[in-house]
């Protein structure tokens, strides 16, 4: 896998690499009835692990999940981002927003784009999925409008296997 820049620009927001300040924001959205379908939630201990691998991510594969923040804001809204431990079936473009105030903003939607633009066009994916549990209906409502479909036949992460897989399509850079 190729290196990847570590800032992402989009009309509104700056995508970053995750930093140790970050961990706060991470640690109270993992801690709450928001993070139900991560599977981590209420475990200090897993969260924590959880967080240094997204930190870990990067210095290992060269890319990972990008922090969002507004645009002179460095305060960190959520991740968004390429995501591909070895265990993984395929390339992810995973998201999580931490603030509920910022859902139905756009910013996920915005962030997802950028990275999924990115994912193709840099780091030269051919393809790309999010695992997503069916009753999470916000990523699901995000999955889709991105462009994503239902991919029942595709595997699934062992520690997600009450997960679906949505596959995006490579993001039409004819503009």
């Amino acid at each position: 896998m190729t290196p990847s820049s570590t800032i992402l620009q989009t009309g509104r927001l700056t995508l970053r690499r995750p930093a140790p300040g970050d961990w706060p924001a991470f640690r109270d959205f993992m801690m709450s009835d928001r993070a139900t379908f991560f599977h981590q939630q209420g475990n200090l201990g897993t969260i924590w692990r959880s967080f240094a691998a997204e930190l870990g991510h990067w210095d290992i594969f060269g890319c990972g999940m990008w922090s969002v923040t507004q645009r002179g804001d460095d305060r960190a809204l959520g991740l968004v981002g390429p995501w591909t431990p070895p265990d993984w079936p395929e390339t992810e473009i995973g998201w999580m927003i931490f603030d509920p105030a910022i859902e139905g903003t756009g910013i996920a939607t915005e962030a997802a784009r950028a990275a999924l633009t990115h994912a193709f066009n840099v780091l030269g994916w051919t393809t790309a999925v999010s695992y997503i549990h069916p009753d999470n209906t916000r990523s699901v409502a995000l999955a889709e409008k991105l462009g994503a479909v239902r991919d029942p036949k595709a595997a699934r992460p062992a520690n997600y296997d009450d997960s679906a897989v949505w596959r995006h399509q490579a993001p039409n850079t004819d503009h």
